[in-house]
């Protein structure tokens, strides 16, 4: 017979109050990023336009994207952080792996669009067209960005990690990337402008290096959240210890026919215990119910929704 718990009323409304604060904190810094973002992408665009610079223009680009990323993390945060349904009997978890890919594929696609850009432009130069000389008003849009992107993106990667959110961490990335870019620009902008005019071809080459960058990140972020889309298992590292966690709850003979997967910041288990075969229905129940309560013990930063099967342990562990 299946004894699937979700916990006892007072672990539910904590599991509700910690995922609350900790779409709160997801929210808040999010929308630090979108403003930032949002006035980076006008700055950078009419810096290129004004300045002459191309790879300030692919820039702006950028920043677009991360601004535009922003809104996509704000709407599946909030979708993510509403409990169980109906429709979502394991809660809304996978909307934030579901926002990580999105992100991801976002990287990917702008990292393409600059490199087309920078070479075509680059192709134009070979053909005779002449580069225009970038002007200083790029070169410190640059710098402001490189700045004010790598500030952004190491407080966004320490809430990510503080709240456990690959979707946070993967905008972090986003933010970082935007810092790479603009320093690549600033090195494009500073030699078409110091050197001779031969040397302004520099300006799309830097732009093509960037979206190097861009996409290498792009396709390095995807992993985290195709694995829990596709129900990957939890590492092994992570099973050894939900295994010695059960273990360590007494009346637990035997452990096995372990199944988790990750739904956001919940970590899903289901598993068979073996008790004594003698015990009473509710004896066998209060063991459950501890193990389930030392797994939320053990991994206090995650929500765990468990399912454990009882049966009898008869000696027979094969």
């Amino acid at each position: 017979m299946n004894y699937p718990y979700s916990g006892m009323e007072s672990g539910e409304t904590e599991d509700i109050r910690k995922e609350a604060v900790r779409a709160g904190k997801a929210r808040k810094i999010t929308w630090t990023g979108f403003y930032v973002n949002l006035a980076l992408t006008v700055g950078k665009v009419i810096a290129g336009f004004a300045g002459h610079s191309s790879a300030m223009v692919a820039d702006g680009i950028h920043s677009m994207s991360d601004f535009v990323t922003d809104l996509i993390v704000i709407v599946f945060i909030g979708i993510s952080s509403k409990k169980s349904d109906e429709s979502h009997d394991y809660g809304h978890g996978k909307f934030e792996a579901l926002a990580a890919l999105i992100i991801s594929i976002a990287l990917i696609a702008v990292g393409l669009i600059i490199m087309v850009g920078g070479i075509e432009k680059i192709i134009r130069s070979v053909n005779g067209d002449i580069i225009e000389k970038p002007s200083m008003i790029a070169l410190a849009a640059a710098l402001v960005s490189i700045a004010s992107k790598e500030i952004l993106y190491r407080i966004t990667k320490k809430v990510g990690k503080e709240i456990r959110s690959d979707t946070i961490i993967a905008n972090a990335w986003h933010h970082r990337t935007d810092a790479f870019s603009s320093i690549g620009t600033a090195l494009g902008i500073s030699g078409a402008m110091f050197l001779s005019s031969q040397w302004r071809i520099l300006d799309p080459i830097a732009s093509i290096v960037v979206s190097v960058f861009i996409i290498i990140a792009g396709i390095q972020i995807t992993i985290p959240p195709l694995k829990e889309l596709l129900d990957h298992s939890l590492s092994p590292e992570l099973e050894k210890e939900i295994t010695d966690t059960l273990y360590s709850v007494k009346g637990v003979r035997y452990v096995h026919n372990l199944k988790t997967m990750k739904n956001g910041n919940s970590y899903i288990i289901e598993t068979n215990i073996h008790v004594d075969p003698y015990l009473t229905v509710v004896q066998a129940h209060e063991i459950a119910t501890k193990a389930e309560e030392r797994l939320r013990t053990h991994f206090p930063d995650n929500t765990v929704q468990a399912s454990i099967h009882i049966e009898p342990d008869l000696g027979d562990h094969n």
